[in-house]
């Protein structure tokens, strides 16, 4: 079993908190500190962002993240190098990597076919969501991280059909992400009614718990959908509140801000004890 399947086993009717940061940003020497204290205050998983040039799906917060850490030489084989430093340091709580196929095909292209898969596997990963590999296109990468025990995790959004959800649910391990809003991260409003409706769905074809993420920025919008879902992923915010934050605060503000929405997920828990 995964670290990210038995991790969501344990959970128990918890809520599982997944918050997104991008390697490297705003200061790669605190990549590794920040990462631990979002362990420590309460995250399930964390997502670590590849930084790349042209993050598609990603709003102006994290562009602006992850221009500012390829600017200070960010690339695969360094978010790799702190993935072993916060695995020295914390052998639970799972990592998954989440970017884009360009610096992943790159790095295979200098270093050899398949060393990415062993690689990431080796510094302590336990899952990649390749934001622009659709299912359909990718069942021979899923396949290699899975022979090695690696989760491939894969987005669903309000416009997949139900045969997009069928790939997904057949390939998929670990979790499924659903982009909860149309257009990119940190933006729209979040409609957790719509949240709530789309979930079922997408259990009726997939068999790995369900993630939202997208458009959630604070405590009571997280419980909002933690409510529907199995899990809450919260990226711009944190990024934002990083970015905002000064330089010997900054781990101390996403501690706080990590543990605020594990406060708020674990309200769910106790109500429907009490209920």
């Amino acid at each position: 079993m995964s670290r990210i399947a038995s991790t969501f086993q344990k959970l128990a009717g918890r809520k599982a908190l997944i918050p997104y940061i991008t390697a490297g940003d705003p200061d790669p020497a605190q990549t590794v500190e920040l990462m631990l204290a979002l362990a420590e205050a309460g995250a399930d998983v964390i997502e670590l962002g590849v930084p790349f040039s042209d993050p598609m799906a990603d709003g102006p917060v994290i562009q602006k993240a992850s221009e500012r850490a390829l600017a200070k030489g960010i690339g695969l084989a360094q978010v790799l190098e702190m993935v072993k430093g916060f695995r020295a340091r914390n052998a639970d709580t799972p990592l998954v990597l989440m970017g884009y196929a360009n610096p992943i095909e790159r790095y295979d292209q200098r270093l050899g076919e398949g060393h990415f898969v062993a690689d990431a596997k080796a510094a302590g990963v336990d899952g990649v969501l390749v934001v622009d590999y659709p299912p359909e296109e990718c069942e021979d990468f899923a396949a290699r991280l899975k022979a090695v025990g690696l989760d491939p995790i894969f987005l669903l959004a309000p416009t997949s059909t139900e045969q997009r959800m069928k790939d997904v649910g057949r390939i998929a391990t670990g979790y499924v992400y659903y982009v909860s809003l149309k257009g990119v991260t940190g933006a729209g409003h979040l409609d957790t009614a719509a949240v709530a409706q789309a979930v079922p769905r997408i259990k009726a074809h997939v068999k790995v718990p369900v993630g939202v993420g997208f458009g959630i920025r604070d405590a009571a919008t997280a419980k909002a959908v933690a409510a529907a879902s199995d899990a809450v992923v919260i990226g711009s915010r944190l990024v934002q509140i990083l970015e905002e934050a000064l330089p010997h605060q900054r781990v101390a503000a996403g501690r706080q801000f990590i543990a605020s929405i594990r406060a708020a997920l674990d309200e769910l828990t106790v109500e429907g004890t009490q209920a």
